[in-house]
């Protein structure tokens, strides 16, 4: 069946954009994760929906990522196909006199943000720092410093679970905290229309600059991570609670809470997906116990641990 699978899927992709046994430690911002078995890299939506059909007449699980700054893969891998949204899929376009920008899926977050201030508009400053990709920001509404990404989104392309491309207004998306309907639907988001505001370029820059400085300072930058691990439990911020539980600094491995921030957990340099999986699940646990409060993990975890 893999054979028959991997005839059609030539005749979708071209060979370069086609890798068996690709490392996924390569494309995740945590650097661990054991192989996929077909990691491939679309260019176009009717690629995309193309790879879906294929996937589903075969009956080969399929995950879509975009940078892989929210991923932990596990050690063992991923069986089946990994869709990498990335900057194959990143057009931008803006028109700066109806204030509105489009981008696709792949597109960074760092870089829609940069273009937006360069054409002086406003309503994506709090983007500049989000590592991640325009795909994964929209589907979990991705914020930083009180801003979110619902804010500046007028509509969303998808592409269905069945298959079928549709446009989701702002209200449809069911925006709320690092939700959206396309997480529970299984949806794809293809391409993304924003609608800004007049803002100073110069002005924007700068506060894109300090924004910057202030992650630098405050968060474990110099580690690989996924950002944020747990999302922020309702009255609570995950990061106060698991150091008033004196976790900050404990470690499995090459994993460890990091002493800088602790709502962040960092490979110190040689963790594996195990090490991160038993940090998370251990501060979970000791949480709940001093706090009876249960985090919720914010990072996605696919593949075999």
């Amino acid at each position: 069946m893999r054979r028959e699978f991997e005839k059609e899927l030539r005749q979708v992709l071209p060979e370069e954009r086609i890798h068996c046994k690709e490392p996924m430690k390569e494309h995740t911002t945590f650097r661990v994760g054991g192989e996929a078995e077909y990691f491939l890299v679309p260019s176009a939506k009717e690629e995309i929906e193309a790879l879906i059909r294929l996937c589903k007449t075969y009956q080969l699980p399929y995950l879509i990522m975009g940078n892989g700054s929210n991923l932990l893969v596990g050690d063992k891998g991923f069986e089946g196909v990994i869709l990498r949204l990335g900057k194959e899929f990143g057009k931008i376009e803006v028109d700066r006199g109806q204030r509105r920008m489009r981008a696709q899926a792949g597109a960074l977050l760092a870089r829609i943000a940069q273009e937006a201030a360069e054409n002086s508009l406003s309503g994506l400053v709090f983007a500049a720092g989000i590592p991640g990709s325009l795909g994964g920001a929209v589907a979990m509404n991705a914020g930083a410093y009180g801003g979110e990404i619902c804010q500046a989104v007028e509509s969303v392309h998808i592409l269905t679970a069945c298959g079928e491309q549709k446009i989701l207004t702002n209200q449809e998306m069911e925006f709320g905290y690092r939700h959206s309907v396309v997480q529970e639907q299984g949806c794809i988001v293809l391409s993304v229309d924003f609608k800004l505001e007049d803002g100073e370029r110069e002005e924007l820059l700068a506060k894109m600059r300090d924004l910057s400085a202030r992650r630098k300072e405050k968060q474990p930058l110099e580690y690989a991570s996924a950002g944020s691990t747990f999302k922020r439990p309702e009255g609570h911020y995950a990061g106060k609670l698991i150091m008033e539980a004196g976790l900050s600094g404990y470690r499995v491995g090459g994993a460890q809470v990091s002493e800088k921030h602790c709502g962040f957990i960092v490979n110190t340099g040689d963790a594996t997906a195990a090490d991160v999986v038993a940090v998370m699940r251990h501060v979970q646990k000791i949480v709940m116990e001093k706090h009876g409060v249960m985090l919720e993990p914010e990072v996605r975890l696919a593949g075999r641990f």
